[in-house]
């Protein structure tokens, strides 16, 4: 077993590109994300529905090391703050194989 960190960031899905590049500037290659997630927050309920992909959410999850988020926070919380979102923290651990 290995110790991480679990993030979760769930943001609109026109900043999702964004966030990727974040994580690939700071050479955190691995990465799951699912689109179209519902949910609702400071911007109320986004249910994906719409003609633009503007009301969609996107839900993005990185496993990393403490040094490696420690790179991440600042320019995710930027990026966040401007755009919205959330972004969830908590310990976890690799079962590798």
């Amino acid at each position: 077993m290995k110790d991480l960190k679990r993030v979760e960031i769930v943001t609109g899905t026109l900043e999702a590109p964004k966030v990727v590049s974040i994580l690939e500037e700071h050479n955190v290659s691995g990465y799951t994300m699912i689109k179209n997630v519902l949910g609702s927050g400071e911007k109320g309920f986004q249910d994906g529905e719409g003609l633009h992909n503007a009301f969609q959410n996107t839900y993005i999850i990185v496993a990393c090391s403490m040094a490696e988020f420690d790179t991440l926070k600042e320019p995710l919380r930027k990026l966040l703050s401007k755009a919205g979102g959330i972004c969830l923290v908590s310990d976890a651990k690799w079962l590798m194989h």
